[in-house]
């Protein structure tokens, strides 16, 4: 009679997932409907004991933020799967509100965490234009067409505009924070004016969990045996090698100067 080999239950499976660049709806960019099948996948494939996003992110589109750790919730509840996030370099303004969709957050030492605001941004060229002779004709059909013209002179008016646009988008950053931070939170921190915190100052703040990294933190919570199992978005053909076309190089740009703002 043959014996009989007991069944060896595998060792678990962590998901990883990998958010790296500036979120928005470009090519290159983060977006919900990009990442919806990687997420999907990463949460159901091979019953996965957590899902471990690594984020990279100086931020971006506050409504692609939403939706994208909005469906991070979702799956995580409907599959009851732990979400841990491991900041690399920065985690800042819309990569932070990706990172609160983890139950745990955990960073380098040198990981920069925060900004939680709102910026708007313009450049202001009529005295440019009045200089070389050059006159902006503009005709709406509605008073707010022309609304904060960059070719005009700024207007109190529209600075006010500005400020009751931003208000809200705010609010609801900080909405998101307090409620998935909650008690962790340091009590009477100033921590809702945008400002950047380094390591272990974001763990102190309430924002961040502890210093750690993705591999020894899963072999401590799931086992030295524990599968990583990587998750990546597709590339098309020439993003694949550095090229980039048309309003592709216009979003390079435009992602180039959110990571300087922090100095990568």
């Amino acid at each position: 009679m043959k014996h009989l080999i007991p069944f060896l239950p595998k060792p678990p499976l962590v998901a990883v997932i990998r958010l790296q660049g500036a979120i928005g709806t470009g090519a290159r960019s983060l977006s919900d409907q990009a990442l919806a099948p990687l997420l999907e996948r990463a949460f159901s494939r091979g019953k996965p004991a957590a899902v471990a996003l690594v984020i990279n992110s100086p931020g971006g589109s506050p409504v692609q933020s939403s939706l994208i750790a909005a469906r991070i919730r979702r799956l995580s509840q409907e599959k009851r799967v732990p979400v841990h996030c491991f900041v690399e370099d920065i985690a800042a303004s819309g990569g932070y509100w990706l990172a609160t969709a983890a139950d745990q957050i955990w960073v380098d030492e040198s990981s920069l965490v925060g900004s939680i605001g709102v910026i708007y941004a313009s450049f202001g060229l009529h005295e440019l234009m009045q200089k070389n002779g050059v006159e902006r004709r503009v005709h709406t059909a509605g008073r707010s067409k022309s609304f904060a013209d960059p070719f005009k002179p700024e207007r109190p008016e529209d600075v006010e505009r500005i400020h009751k646009m931003l208000a809200p988008l705010h609010e609801n950053f900080i909405a998101q924070v307090k409620a998935r931070r909650g008690v962790r939170l340091k009590p009477d921190a100033d921590l809702f004016n945008a400002d950047i915190w380094v390591g272990r100052a974001s763990v102190d703040n309430g924002l961040t969990d502890g210093v750690a990294h993705l591999v020894p933190k899963m072999k401590e919570l799931f086992g030295d045996k524990v599968r990583l199992v990587p998750y990546g978005q597709r590339r098309g053909l020439l993003q694949r090698f550095g090229m980039t076309m048309g309003d592709t190089l216009m979003a390079s740009v435009e992602e180039r100067a959110l990571w300087a703002r922090y100095g990568l």
